[in-house]
């Protein structure tokens, strides 16, 4: 009788809606699933007309304000196909970047270790998961390239202070970015993915010269479109990224073997856990910018393991005293699989001038030694820079 019951219950869940969203004098079809929350809904119709869930506001006969709480569950509200949902909002052509209409991000918290396992594990989010992939497509900006791993990277408070306020971009801009995205790709793909719209994406890349860079390429962005609703018991239903999207649409490229994600919030890889590596927040620029190294010391982390078969058996929270017991063995023993290093009692000097291509072989020497300094010549990308790696003997 309660298998019945349970059964009965994720029929409901998965059952599919379609509704018909009146907009601008238009009406446009949407199909979800019981499962999917009022915020996956508002995502739908967001690509279907561009109106940020943000600035929407849902109307529909004898619903009332619950339409207004993003974490509900379609499947608890009576929604009919016969009657139709009204929808009030405005595209937003321009955006102000200011303090004030940057898109909002929440604190981050700490799932623990089993809820964690228990909501990627769960039927549901991986059919989510699943209609995803059947319904999102990425768009290349680059080719993938055979033998790379992957990198993704969030922007905001990872590689940007979208919060503080400047007169130039640039000002935000976490140090040593373009250093840290030159000798990245030498190893890994990149794919830039924010928890934001589209637009905001490519304003931002932009206008902080990474789209444009001549030392590494973009394989592409992301946005929030891209992203699945899961729920805590906990928590509450939040957003994340599942990687499981990039590696069913590219399965002869990446895998949880070869990527790494940089996110300063941890749920947003709860999803794969073991392939997200929680950053410290990029906060107060103006104060922050000539102290923070963060960048400059995960340049040495993601060279330090470039060489692994599998990065999903690391711990990257530990990704700091990785460094530190990589830095003491010397010979990198540790992740070379035990074969002799080549790092010489000397510091080694790496050049990546403006369009130079990185030298793999030279810079290998950094995997046994500690990435003492990165100084970067003024120019239109910060991209002529010199790292010094000192050495483990010396």
């Amino acid at each position: 009788m309660a298998g019945e019951s349970s059964s009965a219950a994720i029929a409901v869940a998965v059952e599919e809606l379609t509704l018909t969203v009146k907009w601008s004098g238009k009406e446009y079809t949407v199909r979800v699933c019981g499962d999917d929350t009022v915020g996956e809904l508002k995502r739908r119709i967001c690509e279907i007309t561009n109106v940020l869930p943000k600035r929407q506001k849902l109307l529909y006969p004898k619903i009332g304000s619950k339409l207004a709480d993003e974490s509900l569950l379609l499947s608890q509200i009576p929604l009919k196909s016969s009657f139709k949902m009204t929808m009030i909002g405005s595209v937003e052509d321009d955006i102000i970047v200011d303090q004030v209409e940057s898109p909002d991000i929440v604190d981050d918290f700490e799932l623990q270790q089993e809820e964690a396992v228990d909501i990627k594990d769960k039927e549901v989010n991986k059919q989510k998961l699943r209609r995803r992939v059947e319904q999102h497509k990425i768009v290349l900006h680059n080719p993938c390239r055979e033998g790379k791993k992957l990198l993704v990277l969030d922007i905001d408070y990872t590689l940007f202070d979208h919060r503080s306020i400047a007169e130039n971009p640039l000002e935000l801009m976490r140090p040593y970015l373009h250093e840290f995205l030159t000798a990245a790709y030498a190893e890994y793909d990149i794919i830039i993915w924010s928890a934001t719209s589209m637009k905001w994406v490519e304003l931002k890349m932009g206008q902080l010269g990474v789209l444009d860079n001549p030392n590494y390429k973009i394989t592409a962005m992301m946005d929030h479109m891209a992203m699945i609703t899961v729920q805590s018991d906990h928590y509450g239903v939040f957003d994340c990224k599942p990687l499981g999207l990039i590696w069913a649409l590219f399965p002869e490229f990446y895998s949880p073997k070869n990527t790494i994600m940089f996110d300063d919030l941890r749920r947003n890889f709860v999803m794969n856990p073991q392939n997200g590596l929680a950053i410290r927040p990029f906060r107060k620029a103006h104060t922050n910018r000539s102290s923070d190294q963060e960048l400059m010391k995960l340049t040495q982390y993601l060279l330090a393991i470039a060489d692994l078969d599998d990065l999903s058996v690391l711990d990257h929270k530990n990704w700091e005293s990785f460094n530190e017991d990589t830095t003491e063995q010397g010979d990198c023993s540790a992740i070379r699989g035990g074969k002799p290093h080549c790092c010489e009692k000397k510091p080694v000097i790496v050049d990546l001038l403006p369009g130079a291509p990185y030298n793999k072989q030279e810079a290998n020497c950094c995997k046994g030694g500690v990435l003492t300094s990165m100084t970067q010549d003024p120019g239109k990308y910060g991209a002529s820079f010199r790292m010094s790696i000192g050495s483990v003997y010396a």
